[in-house]
């Protein structure tokens, strides 16, 4: 029998070029106009990216490797790719143009990856149906936030692995599942979350032998990566722990706002009780989702469960850069909220994108600098408020259709219980929380 290829495959791949293509133009005032090379300029033109001066800060213009000739603030599979773009580029003799050529050839490895991530997230949504997968691709790949920030950083790259990972679960591939999940962790740290929403939904539907799968396929991956580093070149690959750890409240945090206002206890910008503070909120918050996973009326989708605990870090976080946004969209777009409150959340994230540049200009800016000004503390911290209490509302509304099942759009189709879900997809519950005794399983339901 021939094969079909999904037709919205077609379309993720156009609209997710025509994304990369957006985010590279947005940068061309600094790529092209040397704005990078004149510190005000580049938040000005709002084209700021890490990329460019990390090639040289990083040590990787002057040919050293990561973590054995330089320390890198970044998880090893991110300096790996760090690497990998300053090896193509290595022949260049001009260090400035060679610079620029770093910054090219890794926006061309980050577009390849925005594709995967969103061809991944698409093939998720795809277990409900064709549409899903149509709406799945169109707006993860043409989120404004995500457009906007796809060159700042790397992030893209540990958001298709991520997504690739949610991919493999969802049509019941445990071992690839985590051996993918495990390789997003060796670039960014974020994914560790979505082993726990895997490890309370799979408590609840008594699959955690499909979990210990996935866990395991993730620590093999874990550590074939990182243990030769480790082992080589102990120092280097311990500055991302060092580095993290050290950390203060930085801007676009809830903390950064509560020290600039001097809020009491929650405003000491003291580092030991910044981290002890941030770490016991998340620890409440991820309590609170957990009792909620165990205690719902049915199951949580496990998208919805992904993107409450994603959404809670980035809220309690000490650290929310301009670019976690890229973390966020596949997982709001899988979990379907309504979409009132994902424009809005959006509309926040570019305001907030303006902001943060705007407001480095005001605090960078020479005194013989003219025209824009930048935007002033004040202003700053009402987007940055906006941008919090935005994610917030998004969550409360996936908190809402989970409560009240029958408001969840997925779940209204009557397709399938949890698309995404793999083994959990219809899966009966085999712990009962106490207070959610006597409710229908999640499959009694769906065939009610």
């Amino acid at each position: 029998m021939r094969y079909r290829v999904p037709a919205f495959l077609g379309a993720g791949v156009a609209a997710s070029a025509l994304a990369a293509l957006l985010g590279y133009l947005q940068k061309t005032p600094c790529s092209a106009g040397g704005a990078w090379n004149t510190f005000t300029s580049q938040f000005r033109d709002a084209c700021y990216t890490d990329i460019y001066p990390l090639y040289y800060v990083e040590g990787l213009s002057k040919g050293q490797v990561p973590y054995y000739g330089h320390p890198v603030e970044y998880p090893v599979l991110m300096g790996w790719m760090m690497q990998a773009a300053a090896w193509m580029v290595h022949s260049v003799s001009d260090p400035y143009a060679r610079g620029k050529d770093f910054y090219d050839v890794s926006v061309l490895l980050l577009a390849v990856c925005l594709i995967g991530g969103v061809l991944a997230t698409a093939v998720t949504a795809y277990r409900e149906n064709d549409s899903q997968g149509w709406k799945a691709a169109l707006l993860t790949a043409l989120s404004p936030g995500l457009i906007l920030a796809a060159y700042i950083n790397w992030d893209l790259f540990a958001m298709a692995l991520t997504a690739g990972g949610l991919a493999a679960w969802a049509w019941e591939r445990e071992w690839l599942a985590g051996a993918l999940l495990g390789l997003a962790v060796a670039t960014k740290f974020y994914p560790l979350l979505i082993f726990g929403a895997l490890l309370l939904l799979c408590l609840r539907a008594g699959k955690l032998r499909e979990f210990g799968k996935a866990l395991a396929g993730a620590v093999i991956a874990w550590l074939v990566i990182n243990v030769p580093v480790a082992l080589t070149a102990t120092s280097g690959w311990a500055e991302f722990y060092a580095f993290s750890r050290s950390r203060g409240a930085d801007w676009g945090s809830i903390w950064y706002l509560f020290e600039n206002y001097k809020v009491p206890v929650v405003g000491n910008s003291a580092l030991g009780r910044l981290n002890l503070i941030s770490s016991a909120a998340f620890a409440i918050a991820f309590v609170l989702i957990a009792l909620l996973a165990l205690a719902a009326p049915r199951r949580p989708r496990l998208p919805q469960l992904c993107f409450l605990l994603l959404a809670s870090f980035l809220i309690l976080n000490k650290v929310w850069s301009p670019q976690y946004v890229i973390w966020l969209v596949p997982l709001a777009v899988l979990s379907r909220p309504r979409l009132w409150a994902y424009v809005v959340w959006q509309l926040t994230e570019v305001a907030y994108f303006l902001g943060i540049w705007g407001y480095f200009v005001y605090l960078y800016r020479a005194p013989t600098d003219g025209g824009y000004t930048g935007i002033s503390p004040g202003w700053y911290f009402i987007i940055l408020a906006a941008r919090l209490l935005s994610l917030a509302l998004l969550a409360s509304t996936v908190v809402a259709d989970i409560l009240q099942p029958e408001r969840d759009r997925v779940r209204a189709s009557g397709t399938n219980d949890d698309p995404a879900g793999g083994v959990l997809d219809g899966a009966p519950d085999r712990l009962v929380v106490i207070w959610n005794r006597g409710r229908r399983r999640p499959a009694e339901a769906a065939a009610g």
